[in-house]
């Protein structure tokens, strides 16, 4: 048994989002006026060994979100742990 993290960082609320920005702008021009807000973000999976109970593979999840996937000044993550099999 596998477990894995499914990560994803977004930026803060009042955090000025360009990417969001511009997307936003372009479906507006093509007529897609029914979106009142657009969020960005980036997808992670983690998959870790399977040594790895559910519990480890937790607090290691949320060190690498804090120290490397995410910008905590700036962004936010929600991660999920999922069982996969080989």
């Amino acid at each position: 048994m596998m477990w894995k993290a499914k990560v994803v960082v977004t930026y803060k609320p009042g955090i000025l989002d360009p990417e969001a920005r511009t997307i936003h702008q372009a479906l507006v021009s093509l007529g897609y006026t029914d979106f009142n807000h657009i969020e960005t973000g980036k997808y992670f999976q983690l998959t870790f060994k399977e040594k790895m109970t559910r519990d480890q593979a937790e607090v290691i999840a949320r060190e690498v979100c804090d120290k490397l996937l995410s910008n905590p000044v700036i962004q936010k993550y929600t991660f999920e742990m999922a069982e996969v099999s080989e």
